[in-house]
């Protein structure tokens, strides 16, 4: 597995590297098969120190977890324990309601855009009725079962997925609702 280890405006050592590397080594390996590669983004909020960690498994899923602690070390264990948690219920799911997929998941490219947020000061009649893009960016859009892109969307944390249903046209979306619950928008 690949590891990319940083820091935003702190240094990382090698101590801390090679903790990272082994804790999530044995954390990953255990429930799943084929990861692909770590990414690992240190960086301090007022007093706590911020550990952020993606990992990309094989299947075209994607986990991630963030985690808050006054130390780093303690900012990592958590984030590891939250990662192994995610892992864990992924390979569960795997097991109890999906066969191993015979082909990777399938890829399409699409734009992802962030919008500005309005704020109280934005209350005026506005210039123009077109939005502020603040982000443009590439993304990929999956093809997936319901279930899988329900799994992906809880194992990153997003409260929406966009992804494409196998064997059909159109994109689909799953969301958290307010309720707790999970929103499918299937366009038939």
């Amino acid at each position: 597995m690949r590891y990319q280890i940083s820091g935003k405006q702190i240094d990382i050592g090698e101590a801390l590297q090679t903790h990272v590397k082994t804790e999530l080594d044995s954390a990953v390996q255990k429930y799943a098969e084929r990861p692909t590669d770590a990414q690992v983004v240190f960086s301090k909020s007022g007093h706590e120190y911020v550990c952020e960690t993606t990992v990309h498994l094989s299947t075209g899923l994607t986990a991630s977890a963030k985690a808050h602690a006054n130390e780093i070390y303690a900012a990592f264990d958590g984030c590891s324990e939250k990662m192994e948690k995610q892992l864990r219920r992924y390979k569960r799911r795997l097991k109890d309601h999906y066969k191993e997929r015979a082909q990777p998941v399938e890829l399409l490219g699409a734009s992802s855009y962030i919008l500005a947020a309005e704020t109280d000061t934005d209350m005026e009649e506005p210039e123009s009725l077109q939005p502020m893009i603040i982000a443009e960016m590439q993304t990929k859009i999956a093809t997936l079962s319901v279930g899988e892109a329900v799994m992906q969307m809880e194992l990153s944390g997003a409260p929406v997925l966009v992804f494409k249903k196998e064997n059909k046209d159109g994109v689909n979306v799953v969301y958290r609702r307010d309720d707790g619950n999970i929103g499918w928008i299937d366009p038939s």
